[in-house]
């Protein structure tokens, strides 16, 4: 397994500097058309940056909507240097606010469950395309990716970037750990009836890995398909800060360097942990 990491450069500083104050969307489920995905994006940046977000975390195919019906798949799939991420990245510049969105991308004839993050002047820092792919219906449509570990250096901090399933495995947010990944970036499409991953794996995946996890979801039903919400960001030291189950919402968190270092000095698996045991 590869591990792909790409820097930021900014003013912010070193490693171990100052907070970081991260946004999640919690939005009303439902595929919409480009032009509604990315309004909606547009005022979550704004509310964000309003509430002194450095960084906006948008759930999972956030441009294009979730459920994705093929009726909407071409308006909203394109691939990274296309115009769907175009105006992604212009929104990132108006509100210069850096931002992790989902979108169907396209590479040649394959089609992937993708996330990208962006810099707040519309720079693409990352792109990971989801590697566990959930159910016949998205295992028809995408392709998986092969990449396990894709980070970033954004304002002191090392990002990672997951999707949905995928954080449901140890292996793949473990990786992010022994990696260094600070924060790992979970745009999410977590359904009914499995809330209990949202309030109780989430929180022991960022604790067992020592990382913050921030984890957005979709709320409400479409299609008879019903979404929890539970939009999460979970740190290192066992603490978590949530929005509720149903409605919209923006959950602001702030991710501090002195809490990753105090929990890692505390909680040592990653020191402790002996991978020639039990590696496959």
């Amino acid at each position: 397994m590869g591990i792909v990491k790409n820097s930021y450069v900014d003013d912010a500083g070193l490693p171990g500097g100052h907070p970081v104050r991260i946004a999640c969307q919690q939005a009303a489920c439902g595929t919409t058309g480009l032009a509604h995905s990315l309004s909606r994006l547009r005022r979550a940046a704004r509310r964000a940056a309003e509430a002194g977000a450095e960084l906006l975390v948008t759930p999972e195919i956030s441009v294009g909507g979730y459920p994705l019906l093929t009726a909407n798949l071409a308006e909203a799939s394109g691939p990274v240097d296309g115009p769907q991420c175009a105006e992604v990245s212009a929104i990132a510049r108006e509100f210069s606010i850096a931002l992790v969105h989902g979108w169907p991308e396209t590479d040649g004839d394959r089609l992937h469950n993708s996330a990208r993050l962006v810099s707040p002047q519309g720079d693409t820092l990352a792109v990971y395309r989801k590697a566990h792919l959930y159910g016949r219906g998205e295992r028809a449509m995408f392709t998986p990716g092969g990449q396990g570990v894709v980070q970033a250096s954004y304002k002191g901090l090392t990002l990672g970037l997951l999707i949905c399933y995928d954080v449901e495995f140890p292996e793949a947010v473990r990786a992010h750990g022994v990696a260094g990944t600070d924060v790992l970036l979970v745009p999410t499409g977590l359904m009914r009836p499995w809330d209990f991953v949202a309030r109780t794996l989430v929180p022991a995946r960022a604790f067992e890995s020592q990382l913050y996890i921030a984890y957005a979801n979709w709320t409400g039903s479409h299609g008879g398909i019903g979404f929890c919400g539970h939009t999460t960001v979970a740190a290192p030291d066992g603490t978590t800060s949530a929005l509720a189950e149903e409605g919209e919402g923006l959950l602001i968190a702030d991710v501090d360097p002195a809490v990753l270092r105090r929990a890692r000095a505390a909680t040592t698996y990653l020191r402790d942990r002996r991978p020639e045991l039990y590696s496959s």
